[in-house]
């Protein structure tokens, strides 16, 4: 079986607006396909996903429709552009959904349905912050099931101040992106084809058991 990316693009801006996230991500996208991974992109600020930690917040949520994408997804990347400092209030809102995930246990050994997936993020914006959103955005999957590998988060920055931003800045000529933009890449791939042919065994039902036996 062949592997799928999907891209969850956490710009603020819905289409067809210009989104400097979504140039890098086509980046990473063509990369992907050079290694026969099937890519999806979903612009999350194009869908009406309500506020909230479930699964399914009730009538009008089209999150469900993000989280099925999600989950016939092998890998999972979160692309956010950085305000004030931080990831984009999309990025978190999808973060605070997915946390929704862990009443949706596997039945036998209790993971987490994010288990078996691999992360990364991809991230543009002015001044600082690139580190801040991806250490953030790689811990949160982590502690929803993903897998994240070495050298999995790309990002672009321009200098301090208002300034032209990854487009206009002509940041797909930048080496340092070009060349994590390809780490990424490949790091997430291997990590996915390795974890769908050797599935992580852990137990998380048995081990909660053993847990609770020596805890008040």
């Amino acid at each position: 079986m062949g592997l799928k990316a999907i891209f969850l693009n956490c710009t603020l801006k819905s289409s067809p607006e210009v989104s400097n996230t979504r140039v890098l991500i086509d980046k990473a996208a063509k990369l992907f396909a050079e290694m026969d991974v099937e890519s999806e992109v979903v612009r999350v600020a194009d869908y009406n996903v309500k506020f909230g930690v479930s699964s399914d917040e009730g009538d009008g949520d089209e999150w469900p429709v993000i989280l099925k994408k999600i989950l016939e997804s092998d890998i999972i990347v979160i692309g956010s552009p950085i305000w004030f400092g931080v990831r984009s209030s999309v990025a978190q809102m999808v973060l605070e959904r997915l946390d929704g995930t862990y009443e949706d246990l596997d039945p036998v050994t209790g993971q987490f349905p994010l288990y078996g997936k691999v992360g990364g993020v991809l991230i543009t914006g002015n001044e600082d912050g690139a580190h801040d959103v991806a250490a953030n955005t790689l811990f949160n999957l982590t502690h929803l099931g993903c897998t994240v590998p070495p050298n999995v988060d790309s990002y672009w920055v321009g200098p301090a101040g208002p300034g032209p931003s990854y487009i206009e800045a002509g940041g797909e000529r930048h080496l340092y992106t070009n060349k994590t933009v390809r780490f990424m890449v490949h790091n997430t791939t291997f990590f996915a084809k390795l974890l769908k042919d050797n599935p992580i065994p852990t137990n998380i039902r048995e081990l909660h058991s053993e847990a609770a036996e020596e805890s008040d």
